[in-house]
């Protein structure tokens, strides 16, 4: 193996290049909107946690600073801004995402979950967030919303995964406290199996 090639350096070059292929597709088919004009439709439709929300968005703004800044969902944290951290996963069409890496253009036919769309109408918390709060999983709790969106991305496609399954499909959150254990545990209590 190529010394010069870390996993952290190969994983940053796949992301790289996926938000570069995602950076031009959204910016093509955002284009494709008014082509006979050259012009790009600004005030768009977003499926936002299952409501039709209406919002100004430039043609190069990402999903992560229209989610806080333009429809107050806060929930979704901006931390490296790069794609490398996870604060900012969102639930695209059932797939996770880093919404700072993906242009909200992209988005517009699909359905977008954020962490404030987890909670039932009358305050009940989803059983992924009560069961990080059980296993006292948040430190700082600034990783948490991602943590969250990427267990119960994992948990609809796989009920009951085992702890090397779970730790994999939260390897791409980073926790700067080093939480990851109790995370795990939250993972494997949502899930119905006792850590």
């Amino acid at each position: 193996m190529n010394p010069q090639l870390s996993r952290r350096r190969f994983i940053k070059a796949v992301i790289a290049s996926s938000v570069a292929s995602a950076s031009y597709t959204g910016l093509q088919s955002a284009n494709a909107q008014d082509s006979s004009s050259g012009v790009v439709e600004r005030l768009i439709s977003l499926n936002i946690n299952g409501r039709t929300r209406r919002v100004d968005v430039l043609p190069q703004e990402t999903l992560a600073y229209t989610l806080r800044y333009k429809l107050g969902l806060t929930g979704t944290k901006l931390a490296c801004n790069r794609g490398d951290c996870g604060a900012c996963t969102v639930i695209v069409d059932g797939i996770t995402r880093y919404s700072c890496s993906t242009l909200t253009h992209s988005v517009r036919s699909l359905e977008v979950q954020t962490v404030e769309g987890l909670q039932s109408a009358d305050g009940t918390l989803h059983p992924v967030q009560q069961a990080f709060i059980d296993e006292l999983s948040p430190q700082c709790g600034f990783c948490t919303p991602g943590q969250i969106m990427s267990t119960v991305a994992l948990l609809n496609e796989n009920p009951t995964p085992t702890r090397e399954e779970a730790r994999q499909a939260l390897s791409g959150n980073l926790c700067r406290c080093g939480a990851y254990d109790h995370y795990l545990n939250g993972v494997m209590r949502a899930s119905g199996q006792n850590s």
